[in-house]
Formats: structure tokens, C-alpha cells, sequence
């Protein structure tokens, strides 16, 4: 595996840069250079909104804005990915400097702001890999100037369904001003009514729906979108996106603005999944997101009520082969605490 050789060269570059180059490289390269993903292992499979997932471990949004290596991830031992965040407008984003690695954190800092090609090209992108398999969602946002946001979601709804797996509607960034106001109870329940009324895929069938959320919240917003997510029959909630909190960091970075994600995430998004699993009742999946990195991080996600997990800050430091990684370990970690399957371990510790 090229990725611990070339590792101490790419953290020499800027971050952003180096993310770029990342990208190139799976792009370009056999993916037997970068990682070696493991024999499947049917113990490790698990169905979720109806699609049947080969592991747990997926790649979140973020790290492949505009489709442009699904395929080379998924060869790389993840079990499913996910494209955006996407817009219907390309955007710019945020000023450069914007993406910070947190080396003697293991995190990032990002501020991004919903950089993406737009929608066009992305579909265009999608298209071209319609045939094949393997799970590939689809994070959909709103542009930063656009005067109706809710529209904005259920456009991207439509355009992307038809090339999607499923459905991730991002409200939980926090580097678009204003966009976690979409959260509050009103304006969620119209955003989620307009949604379910649009999505279908190419052969006709809805496609899931996933909410991504912050991990900055009360308890009472914590007990609100568990019941609106239930009530609307959304697929899953995907728990959580980065935090504004600033937990005592080392690096010279940590005073940058925007989301804070990797290991220092990792109490935090943890205790949210805890929570959201007691308010919905395990009446809904959930997706553990934020400072997993391990083999022990995404077993104690799953035994903590998340049916899959979501990486991207671990892949900076770690490489594409940290999916290989994690699903190795996790049959073993499986046989220790006496389970068979990752459905049969789903919940047990919350």
C-alpha cells in the first residue's frame, strides 16, 4: 500500500492541496496501490432503508464533493460512500484558508462552505456510473445566496434521486450562516413534507431519505427531530455533523473558525447517538458520524444503537486503507463480545 510512504510528504502541503491530491490519486491509481480491502465477510453485512450494505464503514460527505471517486472508494474496502455536499448552483465557498489539519489533535478544522461544481456536472458524474454497483449517497445543500433554501433541498431532491442510493439532506453545517436554523420545528417539518413529496429513483422506487444534524444541540431539539423524523418516516438520522465547541485542542490551529471534526468529536457525537437512540426508541436507524477512526470507535458506535458509521478526518492521517482496517477488526471484535452479525449488536449498550 502507496498511502504510509507517501504519507509524510502529503502533510507536508496545505491542506487543501493535499486533499486535492488525495482525490488525483484515486483517481489514477489502481486502488490496489492505495489500500487492500479485505474478503467480504457476510457477518459484517447489514440492511438499512432497504438497501443491504456489505460492512458498516462508509465514507461521509465531504471528502468527495463532486463524484469524482464513489467507485475507487468502494474498491477500496468502504461499504458505501457519500457524494457532496451538492448544490443546484456550483459555489465558490468560503476564502481561502479554509481547511485545517489538527495534526497533534488527529482532527480537521474546516470552513468550506459548500464548495461544489453544482448539480449539472454532478449528475453528469452519476450518470456515468449508473450501471455499476455498490451504495453511493447523495448530500444535498442549499447555495449560500439562495433566497428560498427549503426550494433549494427539494430541486436537489429531484435532480439527484434518480442517481442516488440515498438521500442525505445536510442542515448541519455550520460554515452556510443561518442553515442550522433549519432544524427548529417549523421550519423542518415543511422542509421534510416538501422533500418526501419528490425523490424517486430511475426505476420509480422513493429513495431513502437520510437528516444530517448538528451535534450542538439541546436536549429538547434532541426529543423534537426524533418525533418529526418519525413522524415523516425519514430512513435514518445521520448523527452528527462537525461541532462550533472547542474542546481543549493542542495544535496551532485550534482557535481557527468553522466545524471542528476527527478524534477530539468523537465524546460528543457519541453522547448525542446515546441520546438520539433514547429518544427514538431504536424506532429509526442512525448513523454514527464524528471522531471514528477505529475498529473499537465504530464497534462502540454500533453497540451504542448506530446501524452503520461514517468516516473522513481519520482517512487524513490514516489513508484509504483504514476501511480494510476497521472491517478486519470488527468480526473479531464481533466473536469477543459473543455476536454474529452487526444487526444483532445494534443497540446493546445504549
Amino acid at each position: 500500500m502507496i498511502y504510509p510512504l507517501a504519507r509524510p510528504f502529503v502533510q507536508l502541503l496545505e491542506a487543501e492541496r493535499s486533499h486535492r491530491l488525495a482525490l488525483a490519486a484515486l483517481s489514477h491509481l489502481p486502488s490496489s496501490l492505495l489500500a487492500s480491502p479485505p474478503r467480504r465477510c457476510a457477518a459484517l453485512g447489514i440492511t438499512v432503508a432497504g438497501l443491504n450494505f456489505p460492512n458498516p464503514v462508509g465514507v461521509a460527505a465531504g471528502f468527495d464533493k463532486n463524484a469524482q471517486v464513489p467507485d475507487a472508494l468502494l474498491r477500496c474496502g468502504f461499504g458505501f460512500t457519500e457524494v457532496g455536499s451538492v448544490t443546484p448552483l456550483p459555489q465558490a465557498g468560503n476564502p481561502r484558508p479554509r481547511l485545517f489539519r489538527l495534526t497533534q489533535d488527529q482532527a480537521v478544522i474546516n470552513r468550506m462552505g459548500f464548495n461544489n461544481d453544482g448539480a449539472a456536472v454532478v449528475t453528469r458524474r452519476l450518470e456515468r456510473r449508473a450501471a455499476r454497483s455498490g451504495i453511493v449517497g447523495v448530500n444535498i445543500g442549499a447555495n449560500k445566496d439562495s433566497l428560498d433554501r427549503i426550494a433549494d433541498y427539494v430541486q436537489m431532491a429531484a435532480r439527484m434521486a434518480p442517481y442516488a442510493s440515498y438521500l442525505a439532506v445536510n442542515i448541519s453545517s455550520p460554515n452556510t450562516p443561518g442553515l442550522r436554523a433549519l432544524q427548529d420545528e417549523g421550519a423542518l417539518c415543511e422542509l421534510l413534507d416538501r422533500i418526501n413529496a419528490q425523490g424517486t429513483s430511475a426505476d420509480g422506487h422513493k429513495v431513502p431519505v437520510f437528516l444530517k444534524i448538528a451535534p450542538d444541540l439541546e436536549r429538547t431539539d434532541i426529543d423534537a427531530i426524533s418525533r418529526i423524523a418519525i413522524d415523516r418516516k425519514l430512513a435514518a438520522l445521520m448523527i452528527a455533523n462537525t461541532t462550533i465547541s472547542r474542546p481543549p485542542l493542542r495544535s496551532r490551529h485550534a482557535h481557527e473558525a468553522g466545524g471542528l471534526s476527527g478524534t477530539p468529536l468523537r465524546a460528543l457525537a457519541l453522547a448525542r447517538l446515546r441520546e438520539f437512540r433514547t429518544a427514538t426508541g431504536g424506532a429509526i436507524p442512525l448513523i454514527g458520524i464524528g471522531g471514528v477512526g477505529t475498529a473499537e470507535d465504530a464497534w462502540q458506535r454500533i453497540r451504542a444503537g448506530a446501524s452503520l458509521v461514517q468516516l473522513y478526518s481519520a482517512m487524513v492521517y490514516a489513508g484509504p486503507g483504514i476501511a480494510a482496517a476497521i472491517t478486519r477488526q470488527l468480526p473479531i471484535l464481533m466473536r469477543r463480545d459473543g455476536f454474529t452479525s452487526i444487526a444483532e449488536a445494534v443497540g446493546t449498550q445504549s
